[in-house]
């Protein structure tokens, strides 16, 4: 007879326990990638965790006896809610073994807590952040998942059909291979967009990232574009200082093209960089003793040949107007001379044609569908 129980995280053991079940969960799993321990951590810690001056999180963690089953998260994001005009209660970071009691007790703890905090719709899987990992993943799963995106197991979509989810939204992830030579297409829009609109390609350094102010202009220019999009709530300026600290120093500026005007405003952006997916596989989540090294090394010296397509922004003002193609035109032969046979997004919404036509010159493949997922409560 089962004994399903779902606590809330509220000890140490807890939390080492509900770190390693995804880990456990994956044992084998060649397409599964790791979140670093201490990333899964943070995401609790109101002194790491930016994000959590304007949201409440509550983890939970599922037992049979004593073996752990599952876990997931309760998240409500108040600046979204009041954005959006909503009463969202969110779940993240939810895991389980292939079982409907488990999964059903584990979305009725979120909604319940919920509930109690005045919520009336569960919604997810979501971050606190848009740029937190979203979306579970309802095609695909023999492909390798991703530093930023989720990988779950195909009965996953199954049980949230089976407790009456439906369909929010879905993203998708483009895969390119890499051209030997520039797009005709991209090379003449390039052209033709520094000509007419005096639209140039700037590399950065690190002082001028960090001290010179530039950083903080990447994420408000992150902020205007993406707005409008699905679930988006803007940066905050700790929020924004906060990423600027964890993600600069992994970041390549080679491999981070902006777009100035004129005037020199930043009017576009490109992060990409090296996948990490294999390194991260061999760290097993840990940077200690020897993942940092791991890491470093996929980084600086040893890539893997995939590319990193994580954000693409451009200022609303300055969308079609050939910012995309100089994007294109600067990072394809950086991207031969590093070796990347290929490079893959990171989700984007089905419903943002424009982003996703850019692609076209590319011949792009589609994969990797994954949703978001609501039900009222």
């Amino acid at each position: 007879m089962k004994n399903i129980i779902v606590k809330k995280v509220e000890t140490k053991r807890e939390m080492d326990a509900f770190v390693r079940f995804a880990k456990e969960l994956y044992a084998g799993n060649p397409c599964y990638v790791p979140d670093l321990d201490m990333d899964i951590r943070e995401t609790f810690d109101p002194r790491k965790n930016a994000g959590l001056e304007f949201s409440d999180i509550q983890p939970f963690i599922a037992y049979n006896g004593k073996k752990v089953v599952g876990r997931i998260a309760g998240i409500i994001n108040r600046h979204a809610n009041e954005k959006w005009h909503t009463r969202n209660v969110r779940f993240g970071l939810i895991e389980f073994v292939d079982d409907p009691d488990v999964s059903a007790a584990l979305l009725h703890s979120v909604e319940a807590w919920g509930k109690e905090r005045g919520m009336d719709c569960i919604q997810g899987p979501m971050g606190i952040f848009d740029f937190d990992k979203e979306g579970m993943l309802v095609e695909d799963f023999d492909l390798t998942g991703s530093m930023v995106t989720i990988y779950n197991p195909p009965y996953y979509p199954r049980h949230m059909e089976a407790l009456d989810f439906e369909k929010e939204v879905d993203w998708v992830q483009i895969r390119v291979d890499i051209p030997q030579d520039i797009p005709a297409k991209y090379a003449r829009v390039a052209r033709l967009s520094g000509e007419m609109f005096g639209l140039h390609v700037r590399k950065l350094t690190k002082e001028e990232a960090w001290k010179g102010g530039y950083g903080r202009k990447v994420f408000e220019l992150l902020n205007k574009a993406y707005a409008p999009l699905f679930g988006y709530t803007e940066l905050s300026t700790t929020q924004i200082d906060f990423y600027l600290k964890r993600y600069l120093p992994l970041l390549d500026l080679q491999l981070v093209p902006v777009i100035e005007n004129e005037q020199g405003e930043m009017v576009g952006v490109a992060i990409t960089m090296p996948s990490l997916s294999h390194t991260l596989r061999k760290t097993g989540g840990k940077l200690f003793p020897f993942g940092w090294f791991h890491l470093l090394r996929a980084l600086k010296w040893k890539r893997e040949e995939k590319a990193e397509l994580f954000l693409v922004a451009v200022r609303p003002d300055y969308q079609g107007l050939g910012v995309n193609a100089l994007f294109f035109n600067d990072l394809i032969p950086i991207y031969n001379k590093y070796g990347f046979k290929w490079a893959e997004t990171g989700p984007q919404l089905e419903s943002n044609v424009k982003e996703l036509s850019q692609w076209k010159p590319l011949n792009p493949t589609f994969v990797k569908r994954r949703r978001c997922y609501k039900k009222p409560i």
